[in-house]
């Protein structure tokens, strides 16, 4: 018996040192829609890694989720912001939970707060706060360390960037996934 256990912890040690990290990542980092993700992010000029990122973030690549406040899909839009960004692209018919739809208005969006920020760590903090309060924090010296670094004051939102950048240093590494 006892070299029975000693087998079984060797062998789930071997498995866990060449398997078990990938299926880990595979499970933490979940990436579906590379295609949709590609032309997306082309079109609108927005790094792949980055609208990955955001859709682990926000759905762990669930097409079919919805946040308690109502926002929709893989990249968790509002649909009052979906109706803005649809007429602004005059982008016919949608549905937040089509990927290619949901994906295609969410990097918009995000190309949009490229516009105003031209920071990823702003945009990301405008994505998950609002550019609003983005903004708000810019002109408060408060929001501000004695290194002149922003300090996020939305616990939330600090977490969600930490998230986000975590997600885009893995996906990084899968960038040729999202090549035409």
């Amino acid at each position: 018996m006892k070299y029975v256990l000693s087998f079984f912890f060797v062998f789930c040690f071997i498995f866990l040192a060449f398997f078990g990290v990938s299926c880990l990542y595979a499970k933490i980092f979940p990436l579906k829609y590379q295609n949709e993700i590609a032309v997306a992010s082309q079109t609108f000029e927005v790094d792949p890694v980055l609208v990955a990122s955001v859709i682990n973030s926000e759905s762990s690549f669930n097409s079919v989720a919805v946040s308690a406040k109502g926002a929709e899909g893989l990249m968790q839009i509002l649909p009052t912001t979906a109706e803005y960004l649809a007429k602004k692209l005059k982008y016919g018919d949608y549905d937040l939970k089509n990927p290619e739809d949901n994906i295609m208005l969410g990097t918009y969006y995000l190309s949009l707060l490229f516009d105003d920020f031209d920071d990823e760590v702003l945009v990301l903090c405008s994505y998950n706060a609002g550019p609003t309060n983005v903004k708000n924090w810019l002109s408060n010296d408060d929001c501000f360390d004695k290194n002149n670094n922003l300090k996020i004051p939305f616990k939330e939102t600090k977490e969600y960037v930490e998230k986000c950048l975590r997600a885009k240093k893995y996906y990084n590494t899968k960038r040729d996934a999202f090549e035409i």
